[in-house]
């Protein structure tokens, strides 16, 4: 294969180089690690940036006072005065994963993972408005009746029902990925 200059795809390097800095706040990790995996908010747009997330704390349907913490990874998206509003209107109190360490973001990590290979993986969207119906039904599906095996394969609503009690704080933990949904070309 090397001789007639063949290679496979996954021996190919698929770096990309990160041109902007991440978030380099001072904001520490206050994170607890209590997760019922519920997807509470999103927004698709077409643009990774402030409005997005500002959409998606808009989307939420519960009261945004009961969130107590906001967890994120350092991206700059979450930098901004938009976000800051929202948050110190709230009260809700901001978390941000160490710098270089992965295993903070794990559990969103793991369901973008579930997210990619069950609603989007070998699919295209025809247009926003499809991505945007076809996103809240999967949600609806992914909240109420997927079971997961690290919730004692219940569903993430029916977890959160059963073990309301036992969970001292509202957690909202989100992470834009924009590279996971395809659009067909015009």
């Amino acid at each position: 294969m090397k001789i007639n200059g063949l290679l496979y795809n996954y021996t190919v390097a698929q770096y990309k180089p990160h041109i902007n800095k991440c978030n380099e706040s001072k904001i520490s990790n206050e994170l607890n690690r209590e997760f019922n995996r519920e997807i509470i908010g999103h927004s698709i747009g077409p643009n990774k940036d402030a409005s997005l997330v500002y959409r998606a704390f808009s989307s939420i349907r519960t009261n945004l006072k009961s969130i107590t913490m906001f967890h994120t990874d350092r991206g700059n998206e979450f930098k901004n005065k938009v976000s800051d509003e929202v948050l110190d209107t709230f009260k809700i109190k901001r978390s941000l994963s160490m710098k270089g360490c992965p295993y903070d973001n794990a559990v969103a990590v793991a369901t973008f993972k579930i997210f990619k290979t069950e609603f989007t993986q070998n699919y295209h969207f025809n247009n926003l408005d499809e991505l945007d119906f076809m996103l809240s039904d999967y949600i609806n599906w992914f909240n109420n009746i997927r079971i997961h095996s690290t919730l004692g394969y219940l569903s993430p609503r029916e977890y959160k029902l059963r073990n309301l009690k036992k969970l001292s704080n509202s957690v909202l933990e989100i992470q834009v990925q924009v590279t996971l949904l395809k659009l067909k070309p015009l």
